[in-house]
C-alpha cells in the first residue's frame, strides 16, 4: 500500500509537468488517502501486536 502511495505520487510530478494539473491533484489525494489508511493499519498492528504479545516476522 505504501508503494502505491508512493507510485500516486510521481504520477503527480510527472502529470505537472505535462501540465495536466486536473490528474495531478487527483493523484496527490489518492496518494494522501493511500498514505493514511497505511498509516492507520500500522498503528493498529503494532498495537495489537503489544497487546497480544505476539510478534511478526518482518518481510
Amino acid at each position: 500500500m505504501l508503494r502505491a502511495a508512493i507510485a500516486f505520487f510521481v504520477l503527480a510530478i510527472v502529470a505537472i509537468l505535462f501540465g495536466a494539473y486536473g490528474i495531478a491533484g487527483l493523484s496527490v489525494e489518492i496518494g494522501k488517502l493511500l498514505l493514511v489508511v497505511f498509516l492507520i493499519l500500522s498503528v493498529i498492528s503494532f498495537l495489537v501486536s503489544i497487546f497480544t504479545g505476539k510478534h511478526q516476522k518482518p518481510l
